[in-house]
């Protein structure tokens, strides 16, 4: 038995839909539509909520997906603490419990934030590198992480920490969708000299596939896993990928990268202009030889499969 938090998300869906395929039997915080309402439980994930009527069903394993992420112009009087009380506290309390029910792994799906938000190309970050934050998200999801092998060594809980990059395909919602949507439409964009970054993205089948694959095998225990599709893409390379995707002719203008830096400073979004120009590598040679996995789906087939189903949704929304 199975215990997945998150099971509404745009990961914990994916995941769902290939352990149902598998005939693996699921539990999950929230119903989707195509799954017996007996097998799921709506809870929060906080430091004080009771999960013993959900771990009580015989659960060996818990997929931890459910997690407080971005909140953009976030008002909250101290934001941090916010990402603590789901990410780390919410996540040790769930943790615990597990522990008291007998459970035998906790798989944690954290993030690559934790290490920060570039790298210096050719220098990728990779499952040993140092942790180093520069969010609040990231900070929480770092913490949670460390606490969890603190809750291993003492108790015998088998952790497993995955860290993926951005994640795209079917149904990917914010920065992803608009830029789908304005390659959909045909709109000139001004990433023609960003081809010199190299960005590491995954596919959710690619994660989920690994998901799945940590669910027994013996060599996860208490390891570290970065995922991505294995391929690096440049800004100006990823649109134009997207373009032969959604079959649109790839309209680029050269706009010079200080000229994204100025104006980023100018309306205070400096942060933005860096994920756009700077490269993000992860190099994922731990998770293939520990594992003996590869990423199932390449990049290509990813950005394609994600651009047929934007286009299936905008036409069946008559767009």
């Amino acid at each position: 038995m199975i215990l997945i938090t998150g099971a509404n998300g745009f990961v914990g869906n994916a995941l769902l839909s290939r352990l149902n395929a598998n005939s693996i039997h699921v539990l999950g915080r929230k119903l989707p539509y195509d799954f017996l309402a007996d097998r799921f439980y709506k809870q929060e994930i906080n430091h004080f909520e009771d999960y013993s009527r959900a771990l009580s069903n015989g659960v060996e394993t818990v997929i931890h997906l459910a997690a407080r992420v971005h909140v953009m112009d976030d008002k909250v009087t101290n934001p941090l603490e916010e990402y603590r009380n789901t990410n780390v506290y919410g996540t040790m309390n769930l943790a615990r419990q597990a522990v008291k029910a007998g459970v035998k792994r906790l798989i944690f799906l954290s993030s690559i934030k934790v290490n920060g938000e570039s790298t210096e190309r050719e220098m990728p970050f990779c499952s040993f590198s140092d942790y180093c934050p520069e969010d609040y998200y990231g900070v929480s999801k770092a913490e949670a992480e460390q606490e969890l092998f603190k809750l291993a060594k003492e108790t015998g809980l088998e952790v497993v920490v995955i860290r993926p990059t951005l994640v795209y395909g079917p149904g990917v919602k914010a920065n992803f969708a608009s830029l789908l949507d304005l390659v959909y439409k045909g709109i000139p964009l001004p990433f023609s000299c960003i081809d010199k970054n190299e960005r590491s993205l995954v596919s959710v089948d690619n994660l989920v596939d690994l998901i799945v694959t940590c669910i027994e095998h013996p060599n996860a225990v208490n390891q570290i896993f970065c995922v991505t599709d294995d391929k690096d893409v440049s800004t100006s390379n990823l649109v134009y990928k997207l373009c032969l995707a959604l079959g649109k002719k790839a309209w680029q203008i050269p706009v010079p990268i200080w000229c994204f830096k100025l104006i980023g400073k100018i309306l205070n979004k400096t942060n933005v202009v860096e994920r756009l120009t700077n490269s993000l590598q992860v190099d994922i040679t731990h998770t293939k030889q520990t594992l003996g996995w590869v990423p199932p789906q390449t990049l290509e087939d990813g950005l394609k499969k994600t651009a047929e189903a934007f286009i299936h949704s905008k036409i069946s929304r008559g767009n």
